[in-house]
């Protein structure tokens, strides 16, 4: 997928998300879901603080601060077909412990920052080399145009268990 599609995504997954914040009940943002593990609230610091980091690892393979190493079969495998494996996964202890409660305000302000961070981040990744690459915690090596798949992918990914919790609690 090319890179302007995947902006393009991204964009398009990140309106979803706001669409979604406008329409959480302020009493229910940061409240525990019925499913149990995070809220709202939790979710939306989560994914906009980590695609903040992501933005930053992109930002250093662009300007070619990464090692030229190899990226595994299996990540290329979730790049190429978009989606994270089945299930649930434990979440850095790193990058868990910056995980917090925000409120509906602070959450929009994390989107928007991502979003203008995105916009600044995204004309370096046309001209970035494949061979400068920042390692992810999980997934290993990334370059620059991987970090904005990743980026993709990990807000996809997310957006659903949104929609996991937001049946817990209609049940």
């Amino acid at each position: 997928m090319r890179a302007a599609k995947i902006k393009a995504s991204i964009h398009k997954t990140i309106n979803a998300y706001k669409s979604k914040l406008s329409a959480y009940a302020d009493e229910v943002f940061q409240q525990q879901p019925p499913i149990g593990g995070w809220s709202y609230s939790e979710v939306y610091s989560h994914i906009f603080d980590s695609s903040l980091l992501s933005l930053r690892a992109l930002d250093h393979a662009a300007k070619s601060k990464g090692e030229d190493k190899p990226t595994a079969l299996a990540v290329r495998l979730i790049l190429l077909l978009g989606i994270l494996p089945p299930g649930q996964f434990k979440v850095p202890k790193k990058l868990a412990d910056r995980v917090k409660k925000t409120s509906k305000t602070e959450a929009l302000d994390l989107i928007l920052a991502f979003e203008e961070a995105l916009d600044q981040n995204y004309p370096s990744v046309a001209s970035a080399t494949a061979h400068s690459k920042i390692k992810h915690p999980r997934l290993g090596y990334l370059n620059a145009k991987q970090w904005l798949r990743f980026i993709e992918i990990h807000l996809e990914h997310h957006l659903k268990q949104l929609e996991r919790i937001e049946k817990s609690f209609r049940a």
